[in-house]
């Protein structure tokens, strides 16, 4: 559902001109839709209402403060990548125990801001930072829950830059070195392994790969247990595409959950989902001026207040 329309030479925002806005507010400016986020966001919530789950925003996608606080209010998490987002996420009363934290440079000192506000898992990216956090928590007198993001090599069928799950992409553990490196985290202070994580890419707009994936996890989720590893929790990361064009089909948030429980519904683990372009992509809009008009030789230009 599109919250923004024209209608007979008029821009409208749920059913408001922005015209009329900006009449109040100085251009330019970004026009967000409440109806859209809130819509978007109880897509999935209602897809996954039989599935024990935590929805968590991928901050990434969009950190306006107002966008973070109404999805907050909706009842989402958040998945953040550094510090300041997460300070971000906080301020707007997304509780820390909502809140994963991803990314692939994490440093000792955002790790202990993490910790001392009791975040619910760390996404651990690789055996480095595996050890930087042991080291961090346990001197804390901590211990950090944290999930491996593994690497499944599944190509996402996406843009060749936003494709992450593939083994030559720097993002998770290698697929062959997760049960090595689950042995090693199960023997280290501050460390408690609870589960797996994974992210293939953004703006896929087929299920296939995503279940090819998933798969591929669910079974490592069944070796990691005949380990001894008590994995309890899957975060199955973002990815899921919209639509820019109006051929675009990408598919459903209910589809996609009809997916993931065919795949993982046997394991008994709680679903992390980490959605940011899905949320916010389609919510918002660039609003200016058009200051001045210039003739060129081959085309007119619309010279805006929101461009240099």
């Amino acid at each position: 559902m599109n919250f923004f329309e024209h209608r007979d030479g008029e821009m409208f925002a749920e059913n408001i001109k922005v015209s009329e806005i900006a009449k109040s507010i100085s251009t330019p400016f970004y026009l967000y839709s409440t109806a859209s986020l809130t819509y978007q966001f109880n897509q999935i919530k209602e897809a996954f209402r039989n599935t024990d789950h935590l929805i968590c925003y991928a901050v990434k996608a969009n950190t306006n403060q107002a966008v973070i606080k109404t999805l907050g209010d909706l009842g989402a998490g958040a998945d953040v990548v550094s510090e300041g987002e997460m300070r971000r996420v906080l301020k707007a009363g997304i509780p820390a125990c909502k809140i994963v934290y991803s990314g692939v440079a994490k440093t000792a000192q955002e790790m202990t801001f993490a910790l001392e506000q009791g975040i619910y898992q760390f996404n651990v990216e690789s055996e480095p930072e595996l050890y930087q956090l042991s080291e961090v928590a346990s001197s804390m007198d901590k211990t950090a829950d944290i999930t491996f993001r593994v690497n499944p090599d599944v190509d996402a069928k996406t843009h060749a830059k936003i494709s992450t799950g593939k083994s030559e992409n720097k993002f998770g553990i290698p697929w062959g070195n997760v049960r090595e490196i689950c042995q090693r985290a199960s023997k280290l202070p501050g460390i408690n392994l609870v589960g797996l994580d994974l992210h293939i890419g953004s703006q896929i707009t087929k299920l296939e790969p995503f279940e090819e994936a998933f798969t591929r996890v669910a079974g490592l989720v069944k070796l990691l247990r005949e380990d001894g590893h008590n994995i309890t929790r899957l975060d199955l990361g973002g990815g899921l595409g919209i639509s820019y064009e109006c051929n675009d089909l990408p598919p459903l948030p209910s589809d996609y959950a009809k997916m993931v429980k065919r795949v993982t519904e046997h394991l008994g683990c709680r679903i992390i989902l980490e959605p940011g372009r899905f949320l916010v992509g389609n919510a918002g809009i660039l609003v200016s001026t058009v200051v001045y008009i210039k003739d060129g030789k081959e085309r007119k230009f619309l010279i805006v207040d929101a461009a240099m």
